[in-house]
């Protein structure tokens, strides 16, 4: 593969120093508990020793590190990027904004204005509610559901935020493998009164959740679930629970925060054709500026006028008008049928390469989130070989997972780039496996997964 003389020092193997990174992070352990506001930031969440740790500058797909080494970024800040870092077109309608005043002591149209914007976009949006992050959109909703329903208890599946009313799931068992749901995280804080008000089901596994639902018959006010995660759903999935719902008088919520807007700008509810009640979305669908919603059919949304959900921030003008600009440069920019290609393109690069290589794997899964699965020969393998993927990977200069989140601002160097770092890392993992010393070729601490999601 050639690579453009400019950017080739990318793909090559260096010494990249994190040595400010490193330093910053041990004073942060000093004055910030968990070191990081969002724990998939957290240094043990890549290459510790070898990743980035804090970035100072970003432009559309790349960012540099404070110790000023630049970087392909396919994380999208956890994808809340969409557009690309700084795009020009929401930053310039950001600033004029800023220029008219952030926050009004009264109510701006533009509320109203990304309200209709969002109910021509999303199929089960016909009111809108406000928030500022997907963890409080969640928590919003399901007080929503509860205060429509009557009732008190919310069925999941997927990773909902932080908050109380979630939280309280560790107080239970994951029902596939007997262990708390968010391996690592004891509901410390949480009321252990919250017990039993939110019970976890098994993605795929309709029977699971029909039991559930005859088990609390009266008692559930909504299933809340994402709908998709890495691949799409067995045929039938979700329209089996959306059946079981409304047998069951249950409001379906789906949790788009993490699938919505690239694989459809309406959400994988217009994908895949299959309607809930009410979605919660947040992330891209403002580039990176604080801001969610919760949307929903009228007769579920209309009982909150009488709920206390209330917030200074949430009529923030900013988020407002970030979001309303991303929606419709997604459209604008014809984004679905560019994610694809981006996506393809990934996928079709990177199965060459471990083909190329002899390796037993593949790279699969939904083209907005292409996923790299090598079939190890030890399953005690596979944190140890992600890490190794992670490592190598930025000291090529390119931060990933295993998974890749692509935004529009991804050029086909960007692409090519990264496939040609990822060959080259899939050579050393391959040397590994087959001296069977995967360890000597590590330089820093096993990633480590903060929590497990209830979805594929």
């Amino acid at each position: 593969m050639l690579l453009n003389a400019p950017n080739e020092s990318l793909c090559m193997h260096n010494d990249r120093q994190v040595t400010q990174s490193l330093k910053t992070y041990e004073l942060a352990g000093k004055l910030i508990p968990g070191w990081t506001q969002l724990i998939s930031r957290r240094a043990s969440q890549f290459a510790n020793g070898v990743s980035p740790i804090y970035a100072q500058c970003a432009k559309g797909a790349r960012f540099t590190d404070i110790d000023g080494n630049s970087y392909i970024d396919w994380v999208s800040a956890v994808g809340a990027i969409i557009l690309g870092h700084a795009d020009k077109v929401v930053d310039q309608a950001v600033k004029e904004q800023i220029n008219r005043g952030s926050l009004y002591s009264l109510n701006s149209p533009l509320e109203v204005e990304l309200a209709e914007e969002l109910v021509d976009t999303i199929p089960s949006a016909e009111m809108v509610r406000y928030t500022k992050g997907g963890g409080e959109a969640c928590a919003v909703a399901v007080r929503i559901a509860r205060g429509t329903s009557g009732r008190e208890k919310i069925l999941f599946c997927g990773y909902h935020g932080w908050h109380d009313w979630y939280q309280a799931a560790n107080y239970l068992v994951n029902p596939e493998d007997g262990e708390f749901p968010f391996s690592g995280i004891e509901p410390i804080g949480v009321p252990q009164v919250l017990a039993n008000t939110v019970i976890p089901f098994a993605y795929g596994n309709l029977t699971m959740l029909e039991d559930l639902l005859k088990n609390n018959q009266n008692q559930v006010a909504a299933i809340m679930m994402e709908p998709i995660r890495s691949v799409l759903p067995d045929p039938g999935y979700l329209e089996g629970v959306k059946a079981l719902a409304q047998e069951h008088d249950v409001i379906l919520i789906f949790d788009e925060v993490s699938c919505g807007w690239r694989l459809s700008i309406g959400g994988v509810q217009k994908y895949l054709n299959v309607v809930p009640d009410m979605t919660v979305v947040a992330k891209a669908m403002s580039n990176g500026y604080p801001m969610g919603a919760v949307v929903g059919l009228r007769n579920v949304m209309e009982p909150a006028d009488r709920m206390f959900i209330s917030s200074s921030y949430w009529s923030d003008n900013i988020g407002l008008v970030a979001a309303l600009t991303t929606i419709r440069e997604l459209k604008q920019r014809d984004s679905e049928t560019r994610f694809k290609e981006i996506g393809d393109k990934l996928i079709k690069g990177i199965n060459e390469a471990i083909t190329d290589l002899g390796l037993s794997g593949m790279c699969s899964g939904l083209y907005t989130n292409p996923t790299i699965n090598l079939d190890l020969p030890d399953d005690t393998l596979g944190s140890k070989v992600n890490t190794l993927f992670i490592q190598e990977m930025s000291s090529r200069g390119v931060l990933c997972y295993t998974s890749l989140t692509p935004t529009l601002a991804h050029t086909e160097e960007d692409i090519n780039l990264t496939i040609q770092a990822i060959t080259d890392t899939l050579v050393v993992i391959q040397s590994g496996l087959e001296s069977g010393d995967i360890d000597s070729l590590l330089t820093c601490n096993i990633k480590k997964d903060p929590f497990r999601r209830l979805v594929r």
